[in-house]
């Protein structure tokens, strides 16, 4: 299947979006008309470019506000259509998107609608030119992919054809299987985004908050599985609107949108098995061992400290940066084709056995699964919080789920004292992270998680100079709220409970940009008690995020 994505996806100039598509292997390129009119180049010399780059040019968009008009409206429409066939020819373009009308002046009938399209595709074939028809989700009479493809039936014009677009579809709740309804040879054209699930507008939705395959929420895999049963074989395009990605590197999120494509093709990989281990680098990682030693691990080696099936390796560096978590080890049933599927998908091989870079530069290390004898209450590691950059969030979690497996959660956004925590669980089995972007300056945090099978007898062995110290009036209010059977504030626990099971956890001081929190699970509780998060947040400011002295 051939690779295309919409200009208006990636940021930057005309020429750049041409360059960056072209080198993210893309094979061909959908010209959105405000790049085109935008860009000091002529349609010959766009032409020219994308040919020097290998990219076809596989549609011109959009053509708005055609059909289902007044007459008297008609002749000027055409002659508006005869224009932009002239300068497809010059583009090299064989293919014109039309949008469904959204004019308060256009009229609710399927015969006009039919009628004047069939005089559009009728002009277009002069010009070797054919049309795709696509109904917008906010399309004033036709708003939905059946009923735009029931007036191209009426028309019955060979160069007449619908688009099928995967945001308009999914984002009304339609059910893809009608597609397969459609003749392939009927279907001219398929465009591809996701989205998260927002109560909002949808026209709104659409222009700010599109993304990739893998990025939303939306069952893109599914749409894409009915448009081939339907013997579609043209170009997956990526038109995608969002206001991230028009700011963030053009060369990232070409090579993104492609890494989305790619993933669309794979079978689904098999999930790792456990964390294997997790590494922290600092110049001097005294202070991180005295820390863990409090924590009751067992120092290995020069290196490791372990603790039941928790293992956490202390680096040391050249570099005089704060510590911070460089590196996490993932137990996998087959290493080798985990790396091969990484590298498919486009991800950064790293030197040494079985290592890939995530988007953050977090190393990603395949293991074979191990068994280690337990011992002490701390029993493996619960999850990993990774801070992000924000231009790269949506990259992240495409990279996750894409090459681990990991299923993305709703986002959340959790209040902070001086704004807003973006937050997003992903996970697979035993395997969870959470992905973290602030709005707030300074030293990103990075957290590990290390899963109890009795916090508060662990609690009452810490030493509470290395607890981050909870105020009272948050234990005041779980007094209100709950009758717990343990002294939650002299052992600076916090909790949560839902319908599934309850939830127990404390955190550590941040020593660089690492902290640490031990989380007992009790139940069938999944969360990561996020109602907590805004206290913990606050205190951390209040301590600053610096070793202590």
């Amino acid at each position: 299947m051939r690779t295309s994505i919409a200009t208006v996806s990636v940021g930057g100039t005309l020429a750049e979006k041409l360059t960056a598509i072209a080198a993210a292997g893309f094979d061909g390129v959908e010209i959105f008309e405000n790049d085109l009119l935008a860009s000091p180049m002529s349609p010959a010399e766009v032409r020219a470019r994308a040919a020097d780059l290998g990219l076809s040019i596989d549609l011109y968009q959009p053509f708005r506000d055609f059909e289902a008009m007044p007459a008297d409206l008609l002749a000027a429409n055409l002659r508006r259509a005869d224009h932009k066939f002239r300068l497809m020819r010059q583009l090299g373009a064989d293919l014109l998107l039309v949008c469904s009308n959204v004019s308060p002046a256009a009229i609710g009938s399927d015969e006009l609608a039919a009628e004047q399209l069939r005089s559009l595709a009728s002009l277009a074939a002069e010009y070797g030119i054919r049309i795709a028809y696509e109904a917008l989700a906010w399309g004033r009479h036709v708003d939905d992919y059946l009923h735009a493809w029931r007036i191209v039936h009426l028309a019955d014009h060979p160069n007449l054809g619908t688009c099928l677009d995967s945001f308009h579809i999914l984002s009304r709740g339609s059910d893809p299987i009608g597609i397969e309804a459609i003749p392939g040879e009927k279907i001219f054209f398929v465009q591809l985004a996701d989205a998260p699930l927002l109560a909002m507008d949808v026209l709104q939705w659409s222009r700010h908050y599109r993304c990739f395959p893998g990025q939303g929420m939306l069952d893109v895999s599914g749409l894409v599985g009915h448009v081939l049963r339907a013997g579609y074989s043209g170009p997956l395009s990526l038109e995608v609107f969002n206001d991230v990605f028009r700011h963030a590197d053009a060369g990232r999120t070409a090579l993104d949108g492609m890494r989305s494509l790619i993933a669309l093709g794979l079978p689904e990989p098999v999930g790792p098995t456990g964390f294997a281990f997790a590494e922290l680098a600092a110049a001097d990682p005294a202070r991180l061992g005295e820390l863990l030693a409090a924590l009751g691990f067992v120092r290995t080696d020069a290196q490791c400290w372990e603790q039941g099936a928790a293992r956490i390796v202390l680096r040391t560096t050249d570099a005089s940066g704060e510590p911070e978590l460089a590196a996490i080890g993932l137990g996998s049933p087959d290493p080798d084709a985990a790396l091969t599927r990484a590298r498919t998908l486009r991800a950064t091989v790293l030197p040494g056995e079985h290592a890939i870079a995530a988007p953050d530069g977090t190393q990603i290390v395949f293991c074979p699964p191990t068994t280690v004898p337990r011992s002490g209450h701390i029993t493996h590691i619960d999850h990993v919080a990774l801070t992000q950059p924000w231009h790269h969030f949506d990259e992240a979690v495409l990279f996750y789920r894409s090459v681990l497996a990991l299923c993305p959660q709703p986002s959340l956004e959790v209040p902070d004292p001086y704004g807003l925590l973006r937050s997003r669980a992903m996970n697979a089995g035993p395997v969870r992270m959470v992905l973290n972007i602030t709005q707030v300056q300074g030293i990103p945090t990075q957290h590990i998680a290390l899963a109890c099978d009795d916090l508060v007898a662990t609690a009452r062995a810490l030493p509470p100079d290395l607890l981050l110290e909870i105020p009272a009036n948050y234990h005041d209010d779980l007094d209100a709220r709950y009758d717990l059977p343990f002294d939650h504030r002299a052992l600076g626990i916090m909790y949560d409970r839902d319908d599934h099971g309850e939830f127990l956890h404390l955190y550590t001081i941040t020593i660089g940009r690492v902290f640490f929190e031990l989380v007992q699970r009790v139940g069938g509780y999944q969360g990561y008690g996020a109602v907590n998060a805004p206290v913990r947040l606050a205190v951390q400011h209040s301590r600053g995020s610096m070793t202590p002295q």
